[in-house]
């Protein structure tokens, strides 16, 4: 009973990870599949994937952390749009350099919101366990409503 009820807190966080991880394959297939090309479009599918790999881990962390210490439906979201975001930077670097710049921006502000999501749940179990103030439900509506911001361009 207690697993269920585990389960169902992190369920989508779990997809989200998971569709990641596809995506991680794909990008690792686009390089291993450059091998018979030329030299400097070679180096920007390698590039484009080792910068997706630097910022992955900090993408996981955040969202987890947002999704546990808040809500895991905008964290969800919030990580399913980066990962849409991160397509489109690494479709965006194999083009012109200059093409994957708005990708690069977005997936910024992606991590900050998710970053924000932390503190916010930090600071809110803070309030709660020392001073017995549990704003979780409005914390929850206000993020729930500015998680689809993230989709303003």
């Amino acid at each position: 009973m207690y697993s269920m009820y585990m389960v169902e807190n992190i369920y989508l966080l779990v997809i989200v990870t998971l569709i990641s991880v596809l995506q991680n394959i794909f990008f690792a297939q686009k390089v291993e599949k450059c091998k018979n090309i030329p030299i400097s479009a070679m180096e920007r599918v390698s590039c484009a994937n080792r910068n997706c790999m630097d910022v992955y881990p900090t993408f996981l962390a955040v969202m987890w952390c947002a999704g546990l210490c808040l809500s895991q439906a905008p964290a969800a979201f919030a990580g399913f749009i980066y990962l849409l975001v991160r397509q489109k930077y690494f479709v965006g670097y194999l083009g012109q350099t200059s093409q994957s710049t708005p990708g690069y921006l977005f997936g910024k502000r992606v991590i900050g919101f998710l970053f924000l999501m932390c503190v916010v749940g930090i600071f809110n179990y803070l309030l709660a366990h020392y001073f017995g103030s549990d704003y979780k439900e409005y914390v929850e509506t206000i993020t729930n409503a500015a998680s689809a911001l993230l989709l303003i361009p």
